[in-house]
C-alpha cells in the first residue's frame, strides 16, 4: 500500500467522545491530511464533519480508499457485504482487536486488500509517514 495514493478513509464506529481511540485515530489522520467519512448512526458530526449511518449512505461520486472498522468483529461481515452492495472497491481496515476471518474471505474475493488487528495510526507512525 502507497500511503501517498491514500486521500479518504471511511471511519466506522467513530465516536464523538475525544477519549475513545477512534476519535483519536480520527484527529491523527485528519491532521495528517487525509479526508475522513464519519460513520456512525448515532451521531451528526464529529471534529465537524458529516456523519453517515452506514457505508451506502454516502454518495457514490465521494471516491473512498480505505475503510477503517472499529466495531466488533462479529460485525465486520455485515459491514463487508455492505461494502460490497455499494459497488466500492476498498482496502478493508480492521483495527487492534478486530478479527474476522469470514470478512476477510468475503472482501478478498472481490479483489480487495485486507489488513486484520492492526491500528492504521500506529503502522502510519511505523512506517515514518
Amino acid at each position: 500500500m502507497n500511503w501517498k495514493d491514500i486521500k479518504t478513509i471511511a471511519i466506522v464506529g467513530l465516536s464523538d467522545n475525544p477519549e475513545r481511540p477512534s476519535y483519536r485515530v480520527a484527529e491523527y489522520l485528519l491532521k495528517k491530511g487525509f479526508n475522513i467519512l464519519p460513520i456512525n448512526p448515532t451521531i451528526d458530526s464529529v471534529l465537524g464533519i458529516k456523519a453517515y449511518k452506514s457505508i451506502k449512505e454516502i454518495p457514490q461520486e465521494i471516491v473512498i480508499d480505505i475503510v477503517d472498522i472499529f466495531r466488533r468483529s462479529e460485525e465486520v461481515e455485515t459491514i463487508v457485504k455492505d461494502i460490497i452492495e455499494s459497488k466500492r472497491h476498498v482496502i478493508i481496515w480492521m483495527q487492534e482487536g478486530v478479527v474476522s476471518p469470514e470478512a476477510k474471505k468475503i472482501a478478498e474475493s472481490k479483489n480487495m486488500e485486507v489488513l486484520m488487528d492492526m491500528c492504521i495510526m500506529k503502522v502510519h507512525i511505523k512506517q515514518g509517514c
